[in-house]
């Protein structure tokens, strides 16, 4: 194909490739997933990463068309797909990542060495901002006027606020499971004005049902089963390296639902390596939530492989099937990444054998314990961002990763993204029932439940630990 950017089948049997203007989320020949992919050779790629430094000067919103204010499009050398007229931005990506020392202790880590990447800054408060402005510059392009997603929560938010800010706004569909979502995300997506469904099911079968109505109707999908989502989230990691003055860290932690992150995060690194911006790759690590876990199942249980691409697709058919005929469906705190089966599984093994990565699990009860933690020595964040620290913990103590290597944590989501779950954690008050009934003492070592005080200056005194001064 002679186009500098285009799509490619990941099959490396197949290869099939389609330009930028084919709507098509698998691949015709063999329905494997696409990648975008080009011709670097043809592109004015710069020489170093500190090529991108200016930008920091011209952030403000006129300079360049403000795709510098974006801390996705200050990088879109390295994602050519889209000329700059059709780019869709609300700011996104104007996140940062802090070194949290206090934290590093209480994990038992060196100074200096965790780093959190805060996504939750971003405009609708979560990662899921960098791939939407890609693929809404795409759907811009190609002049589409209905977009879709299925969702958990947080794809829904995103998808809604840029539908509404799109020039000529777009109309956002956006699919969820009945009771699967978090009102903190299901508020954004009502208030900024998409149509919702909600369908029986779990975030699975929605998905199932948005792609058939996408296809039957030709709505624009904005699943991360689209690329272009995928080229946004690389974003994320060119700012952590930007953070760190382009040095790469030792390990990325990331949550693993749907896999987008983590495939994007392997391509990214891939790349760059590939153009010699970079002179190594750290490794990879992937956590699971217990209750969702088909990835470490595979990847730890069944020592699943990429395998050149060539990986073992009956061995993922066996598991879903097994899931099927003892009716399991996904089941965790971390609603975020409450999916069963996860659409980017065979580009999650791709990231996995270029980062060198491996795949944990942790509990409900360990995401909360660990969200705390987060919260006392970080920031807010969702149940699922929580669980990268809860899976370094588990790593560190495994000793796979030492105390003095730099370790970056995503923190995906912010906190009010779901205080349901921390208000409960704190106090033992489900804020989502129906008929209240009398809160559960919180049993949290990170719990810090309000006082009950009396209205009388004396009480509050005491619960301050103080007493009042005696009148002269």
């Amino acid at each position: 194909m002679n186009e500098k950017a285009f799509q490619i089948c990941i099959n490396p049997d197949c290869r099939a490739t389609y330009s930028l203007d084919e709507v098509v989320f698998r691949c015709k020949q063999c329905n494997a997933l696409l990648d975008v992919a080009y011709d670097w050779d043809r592109l004015a790629v710069p020489t170093s990463l500190s090529f991108f430094e200016h930008r920091w000067g011209t952030r403000g919103l006129k300079a360049e068309g403000g795709l510098d204010f974006s801390g996705v499009w200050r990088f879109r050398e390295l994602m050519p797909f889209v000329p700059a007229d059709s780019i869709v931005t609300i700011g996104e990506g104007r996140t940062l990542l802090e070194q949290n020392n206090a934290l590093a202790r209480q994990l038992g880590m060196k100074p200096g060495r965790l780093f959190l990447q805060y996504e939750g800054l971003n405009p609708s408060g979560s990662f899921k901002d960098n791939g939407m402005t890609a693929a809404f510059s795409l759907a811009h392009r190609l002049g589409r006027q209905r977009v879709a997603c299925a969702s958990t929560g947080n794809t829904s938010a995103s998808v809604a606020m840029f539908a509404h800010k799109s020039d000529p706004p777009m109309q956002g569909i956006v699919f969820i499971g009945s009771g699967k979502i978090a009102y903190g995300k299901l508020s954004q997506a009502l208030d900024y004005g998409a149509l919702t469904l909600q369908i029986e099911g779990d975030f699975d079968a929605c998905l199932r049902r948005v792609i058939e109505v996408a296809d039957k109707l030709g709505i624009y999908l904005m699943n991360s089963l689209n690329p272009f989502r995928l080229e946004g989230q690389k974003a994320i990691m060119y700012r952590v390296l930007e953070a760190r003055d382009w040095e790469v860290p030792d390990w990325i932690i990331v949550p693993g639902g749907n896999l987008g992150n983590c495939s994007a995060f392997g391509k990214a690194f891939r790349e760059l390596f590939d153009l010699g911006l970079i002179k190594r790759i750290p490794r990879l690590a992937i956590i699971n939530a217990t209750g969702a876990n088909t990835l470490y199942q595979l990847v730890e249980g069944e020592k699943l492989r990429w395998e050149g691409g060539r990986y073992d697709a009956s061995c993922i058919d066996r598991l879903y099937g097994d899931m099927d005929r003892d009716h399991i469906l996904p089941h965790t705190i971390a609603s975020a990444i409450e999916i069963a089966r996860p659409v980017n599984l065979p580009k999650a093994l791709r990231a996995l054998d270029v980062m060198k990565g491996l795949v944990r699990q942790v509990t409900d009860e360990e995401i909360l314990e660990h969200k705390a933690l987060v919260g006392q020595y970080g920031f807010g964040c969702e149940p699922a961002s929580a669980a990268t620290v809860a899976g370094l913990r588990k790593l560190l103590s495994e000793q796979i990763i030492s105390p003095d290597e730099d370790v970056v944590c995503i923190l995906t989501g912010h906190e009010l993204k779901d205080p349901d779950a921390t208000v409960k954690y704190h106090t033992g008050i489900d804020m989502k029932a129906v008929e209240p009934p009398p809160p559960v003492p919180p049993t949290g070592r990170g719990a810090n439940p309000p006082k009950q005080v009396a209205d009388d200056l004396d009480a509050i005194c005491a619960a301050l630990g103080e007493t009042l001064p005696e009148e002269a």
